[in-house]
């Protein structure tokens, strides 16, 4: 049986979610409107099946939705000049790091970036 590889990722969001979304506003204060707004996850699809299931709303087989509000309401397209050099990952654990790395170096370089 293969093992699973995981995979980070990065959405383009419309710039509208930082003026009409307060939590994403406030989780960005060094964002000054230049670079671009960015949704950060992490996935054992591909980035693209991931998006996909996010603008679908995608529900698992237990019905709850696993899709980000902020990424249907406002995604716009996969950003794979900044992940692609870092996958696949061998490891959820490494792949949650890695999300989190990710979306905190994106912030330090004055992207907008939402989270888990």
């Amino acid at each position: 049986m293969a093992k699973t590889e995981y995979y980070v990722y990065v959405i383009e969001l419309s710039k509208r979610v930082f003026t009409e979304n307060t939590r994403f506003r406030n989780a960005n204060p060094q964002f000054n409107g230049v670079l671009q707004c960015l949704y950060v996850g992490m996935t054992s699809k591909t980035p693209k099946e991931r998006f996909k299931q996010h603008k679908t709303g995608h529900r698992n087989k237990k019905g709850y939705k696993i899709s980000s509000r902020i990424v249907e309401k406002y995604g716009m397209y996969l950003r794979p000049s900044l992940y692609n050099h870092l996958n696949p990952i061998k490891t959820r654990a490494e792949a949650l790091k890695m999300e989190k790395t990710l979306a905190l170096e994106l912030r330090r370089m004055k992207y907008a970036v939402w989270f888990n």
